[in-house]
Order: C-alpha cells, then structure tokens, then sequence
C-alpha cells in the first residue's frame, strides 16, 4: 500500500487522455531551408510594425497595458466596431481556450468538424466536457450535420471558416443558418484566422453576426497575414457579456507591450496586407495547378495553403514525399494527426519556394 509520501500530484481526470498540439516542423539538415509548415506570412511583417515593436524595447522594465487599450482602439477603427467590445490575448489559441474555460464544464458538449483545427478538442477535454465531432462532406461541414449533433448538453460549437487544414469554407448564409437554428443557450465560435486571404462574394468573417447577436464570438489572429507569429497576438470580438467573462478570467498582462505596439501599427498597414493578399492571390491558384498536374489531388483552398492527397490515400506515399522534400530543404506538414495520413499541408510561400517545392515534388512523383 503506497504512503501519502509516494504519490505525486495527479492531473485531473481527462488530461491524459487529450492529445498534445503538434506544431509544424521548423527545422531539417540542409544549407537553406524553405518552411512550409505553419501557413506563416512568406513576405515578412509590415515594416511599421517592426518599428514600432523596436520602439517598446526601450520600455521592457515597465509592465504592459493590461487593457492592450491602443491594440484594441486600431481594431476598433479599422473594423467600425466598439472597443468594449474586443478582447486582446495571446494569440488566438489562448482566446479560445478561454471561451472554453469560461463556458464549459464536465457533463457538457462542445462541436466541431471532422478536420477542425486540432486546438478545438484540447480546449474542450482540459475543461472537462466531452468533443462531439461532426463529419464533413468533400470536406466541408454541413450545417444539417452540425445541428443534428446539438443535444441538451451541447453548449458550444467552434466552427472555422476558412478552415485549416482543408482551406475549405461555410457561406455566410449558411453560417447565417447554423446560428438562426442553434438553441439560444448554444456559444457559437467563429474562428476567422485566415478570412483576411478569402476573396470570395459569398463569405463574410461573422463580425456582422456578433454585432446582431448575443451568442456568437469571432476570434481572429495577427500571426497569418500580418506576419507576427512570433508575437503570439489575437482578439476576439464578443457581445458585451461575453467579453466582460473573458475580461473576468484572461491573465491581467495577457498581451506584451511589443505585441500591443506591433499589431496596432500593423493593423492600419493597408498597403502591406494589399501586399500579402496580392501574393497569396497569384501564388495560391499556380500551385493548385502546378500539383494537380502530376496527378495529385488538391483540396480547393480559400486559406494560403492547399491540402494534397497521394494516390490512394497511401501514408506511405505522402510519408516518402514529406521526407523527400526535407532532403531537398523544403518543409511541409504531415497530416496524420488529422486522420489524413495520405495527405501533406503545403504553405504558400516566396516565389523562389513555390517554384523550388513544384520542382521538388515533380522529381519525386516522376
């Protein structure tokens, strides 16, 4: 019989059963190395924002705005929206796991897609509810799907429009839908971390929705297109309730003074996102062509990223390439976590390794 003085503190239950977050890999052997893994920006960070990120430094010793007040005010005026409305963290990812904290619990459901982003069932299961996972369809979930699966105890659905990492995206009429037939009870997240790429008529990042609405939240993030990954910067755009609850739970000092700095100089940068938008534009529909000619099949993407399959699904094809293409300096992401091992996540990167990955891949597929 093991002593008090044996034991060591235990989790609480359900921990141990969650699967980590795998990132994407950034580094291999090689004299240049292209990563293509983590749809990071291939064209930097807008210039304004490094400026205004190696200002702060002269400040370190001070504490941050614990409110991000100047980050909040650029979103505010960029998007028209009100500023009590926003709630600042580090990155997106911790805004969701907040939600998460502040409105599940054991005994509860929370929804997502068949090939949602993977951070969706860590934030449910470390707050003790259970993922209800919802097929997709030419991967694209259906909001049928989606409504069949809410039951008494669903108290949250986290749908990701462009989702990553099929690139694939809800109309917004059909977001529109979902939330017209959730039960009022039912949080509504609606992760918009790529709707800065989408150029498509039918499509709207859901900031209309939470305006009209007391059970929708839209979290967005500055590490795709404004290129500040390395910040780990998001927001989120609540009812006034719920940011209140957020406000109530976050880290006092969530939010570093060189993020808050950076990503308000970032967000009225519009000739950089111009930029970016105009790279993604060109580049993403030449690789879509370019991999499709050598008998891959790729996804439809809206995102800066395309989704490839192997012939039959075969792991050991996709397997082969991915290592394949590490060899030759080129970076990409195995899908396996994600219940496609036959297929790989390519970014959408500089000319020279959009060019570079193409030739690659077309010696290994010939």
């Amino acid at each position: 019989m093991p002593t008090s003085q044996n034991k060591r503190p235990e989790p609480n239950p359900g921990i141990l059963d969650i699967a980590p977050y795998v990132p994407g890999k950034s580094g291999t052997k090689g004299a240049r190395i292209h990563k293509l893994s983590s749809n990071e920006s291939p064209i930097g960070a807008s210039q304004e924002a490094i400026e205004a990120y190696r200002t702060a430094a002269s400040t370190l010793e001070l504490y941050p705005d614990g409110s991000a007040t100047l980050l909040r005010e650029a979103i505010a005026g960029r998007y028209r929206l009100k500023v009590e409305a926003i709630v600042c963290g580090a990155g997106s990812d911790e805004l969701l796991q907040l939600l998460a904290h502040a409105y599940l619990q054991p005994g509860d459901e929370a929804i997502y897609s068949q090939y949602g982003f993977l951070v969706y069932p860590i934030v449910i299961q470390s707050n003790g509810a259970t993922p209800v996972v919802v097929p997709e369809r030419d991967f694209i979930v259906q909001v049928d799907d989606i409504l069949a699966a809410v039951t008494p105890r669903t108290r949250m659905v986290f749908l990701a429009n462009p989702n990553n990492p099929t690139g694939r995206y809800l109309p917004f009429n059909e977001v529109k839908r979902l939330h017209a037939r959730l039960p009022s009870r039912v949080l509504l997240v609606l992760d918009a971390a790529y709707a800065e790429y989408v150029r498509r008529n039918d499509y709207d990042s859901g900031i209309e929705l939470v305006a009209t609405s007391e059970n929708v939240v839209m979290t967005r993030t500055f590490s795709k297109i404004y290129g500040l990954a390395a910040l780990r910067l998001g927001w989120a755009y609540c009812p006034l309730h719920v940011a209140d609850v957020l406000n109530r739970i976050r880290g006092p000092f969530n939010v570093s003074s060189p993020a808050i700095a950076a990503g308000a100089a970032a967000m009225f940068d519009h000739e950089f996102v111009e930029r970016a938008v105009a790279h993604n534009d060109e580049w993403l529909p030449w690789l879509e062509k370019e991999i499709s000619s050598m008998g891959l099949v790729v996804t439809p993407s809206a995102a800066n990223f395309v989704l490839v399959h192997f012939p039959s699904d075969d792991s050991q094809n996709a397997h082969a390439a991915d290592r394949y293409l590490q060899e030759h300096g080129f970076i990409v992401r195995r899908m396996d976590s994600y219940g496609l091992s036959g297929s790989l996540r390519i970014s959408v990167g500089s000319e020279d390794a959009n060019r570079g990955l193409v030739r690659c891949l077309r010696a290994f597929m010939s």
